[in-house]
């Protein structure tokens, strides 16, 4: 195994075991709830916004290692971002794991590159988008729970 791929396994399983922003948002945050019927993933993403941006962002639930790290990584990613920005990165996150040719790299993604190997286990790839699928319904203000299945 390369070191590469060791620091990045490192740091799934250190964000999936000690997952960042999981809590509730106090207030009246936007929340609206996330399901991956294939793994049993399930979250609820709370954001409270300030106009268009982001102020703050969580999570609560539970899933495998995979969506839980993702869920957690993008809390940290898309808090300060603005409604377009949090697109984009959705968008590139999204791309990342499904083509091969993907458009952003490093610079845009960050840390966010350790799912790139998600890529060659398709049926991960939902677990690993669940959480942003959710915050992207929520941010769009839709208010049925998302469903990977849909």
């Amino acid at each position: 195994m390369s070191d590469l791929t060791e620091l990045y396994q490192d740091l799934i399983r250190d964000h999936s075991k000690k997952p960042r922003n999981f809590r509730e948002i106090e207030g009246e945050p936007r929340k609206l709830e996330g399901y991956n019927p294939l793994c049993g993933d399930r979250f609820t993403v709370y954001l409270d916004l300030d106009g268009d941006v982001i102020k703050d962002i969580s999570f609560k639930g539970s899933g495998c290692a995979i969506s839980t790290a993702s869920a957690s990584m993008m809390t940290q990613a898309l808090k300060g971002k603005s409604r377009a920005e949090a697109e984009r990165l959705f968008k590139d996150f999204r791309e990342l794991l499904t083509t091969d040719d993907a458009q952003a790299g490093e610079a845009e993604l960050g840390k966010l590159m350790v799912f790139s190997g998600v890529r060659k286990f398709p049926i991960r790839v939902k677990c690993a988008t669940l959480a942003w699928h959710t915050v992207d319904a929520a941010l769009h203000g839709e208010g049925k729970i998302v469903s990977t299945e849909e």
